[in-house]
């Protein structure tokens, strides 16, 4: 179903987002996929922006 692939695969895409550090304010480049973070990622001043757990899409089907 190549057809469909470009529907499905942009909500798993990352997208780099810019988002303020709490402790430092400076900006910092994160990645993220429908608006959650994938991964870790560490400002300068060493604090940690944690991955998000990501919500699976309803067309995810679930094994039993």
């Amino acid at each position: 179903m190549a057809v469909m692939d470009g529907c499905e695969s942009q909500h798993r895409t990352s997208v780099i987002e810019e988002r303020v550090c709490p402790k430092c304010g400076k900006e910092v480049e994160v990645f993220t996929s429908r608006g959650k973070l994938t991964e870790d990622t560490v400002c300068s001043c060493g604090y940690v922006f944690q991955a998000e757990e990501a919500v699976p899409l309803k067309t995810e089907h679930k094994d039993k």
